[in-house]
C-alpha cells in the first residue's frame, strides 16, 4: 500500500441529505474517516435529524426516511462533536468540492458556528477519477464501440462517431429509454426547487431566491427592492432567455407562481 505524506490528518467526508441545495437543503447522514500522518484511522458517523420533512425523491436515492432521523441529534447539537473531530484537517470526500463542503458549510452558518475550508488542503477523489479516466468523445468512443477514434476535433468524423456511441448505449443499457421525450427528460433532470432550467432561481418555500453570484441566497424580491442594479446586469450580459423575463417580471413586480 502506497504511504501518502501527510502534514496533517484529513477527513474524508460523505453527506446525505435532503437534497442539493445548500441554502434550502438540510443533512441527514454524515460519515466522516479521518486519516492521521502516523496511518491511524478514526470514523464518525450519525444520522442527523434535519427538522424538516425528507422528500420523497431524496429517500429514493440513500433511503433514509422521516422515522430514521426521529430522536437523532440536530446539525446544531452535532456541531461541537463534529467540530473537534475536523478542526485540524484537511478535507477530502467523491466531488467534495461541488457538494458535501457548501452544504456542510451552510449548515455550520445556519448553526452561528465558525468554519470555513480557508488554508484547508482539499483533496477531491472526482476530479482524480476524471484526470485518470477522461469523459471525453474519444474515451466514450472506445468505452461503448471499443474503437479508436482517430480522428478528433473534424465534425463529420465526431458526428458519425457520437452517433455509433449513442445507439452502442441504446444496446447496453436496458434501463435507458428508448423514445424521444423519455430520453430527453433523462438528458434534462430538473430539481423540482429550480424555478428555471438551469437553477439560477430556485423555490425556497414560497419565496424565490437568487442561486449564483455573491447574492446567492437571497430572495429575487429583496434584490429588486434593495439592488435592481444587479437584476439589470443579469438582463444585459449572456444568461438564457428564461432567466432574463424571470428578472424582466421582476422588475415589474410580477414572480412566478409555485
Amino acid at each position: 500500500m502506497v504511504t501518502l505524506s501527510l502534514q496533517a490528518p484529513i477527513a474524508f467526508i460523505d453527506i446525505e441529505s435532503t437534497g442539493v441545495n445548500p441554502q434550502q437543503d438540510r443533512i441527514i447522514e454524515i460519515g466522516i474517516i479521518k486519516l492521521h500522518p502516523n496511518g491511524r484511522e478514526e470514523f464518525l458517523n450519525s444520522l442527523i435529524n434535519p427538522g424538516i420533512p425528507i422528500p420523497s425523491e431524496a429517500i429514493k436515492i440513500h433511503g433514509i426516511t422521516d422515522v430514521d432521523v426521529a430522536g437523532k441529534p440536530s446539525f446544531r447539537e452535532f456541531s461541537s462533536k463534529l467540530l473537534e473531530f475536523i478542526k485540524d484537517c484537511d478535507l477530502g470526500g467523491f466531488a467534495i468540492k461541488k457538494f458535501d463542503l457548501p452544504i456542510l458549510e451552510a449548515e455550520f452558518k445556519r448553526a452561528n458556528i465558525v468554519y470555513s475550508r480557508e488554508e484547508k488542503k482539499i483533496i477531491d477523489v472526482l476530479i482524480i477519477y476524471h484526470e485518470f479516466e477522461p469523459r471525453d468523445l474519444k474515451a466514450a468512443y472506445k468505452k461503448y464501440c471499443n474503437k479508436d477514434l482517430v480522428i478528433v476535433h473534424r465534425a463529420e468524423t465526431d458526428v458519425r462517431a457520437t452517433t455509433e456511441i449513442f445507439k452502442a448505449q441504446l444496446e447496453q443499457h436496458d434501463n435507458l429509454p428508448k423514445d424521444i421525450l423519455g430520453l430527453h427528460e433523462f438528458c434534462n433532470k430538473k430539481d423540482p426547487n429550480w424555478v428555471d432550467a438551469e437553477g439560477r432561481f430556485i423555490w425556497v418555500g414560497d419565496a424565490i431566491v437568487i442561486n449564483f453570484s455573491k447574492n446567492k441566497g437571497r430572495t429575487l424580491e429583496d434584490m429588486r427592492k434593495k439592488e435592481p442594479g444587479f437584476l439589470n446586469w443579469i438582463l444585459s450580459n449572456n444568461f438564457p432567455p428564461e432567466v432574463k423575463k424571470i428578472v424582466e417580471d421582476a422588475l415589474r413586480g410580477k414572480f412566478p407562481q409555485k
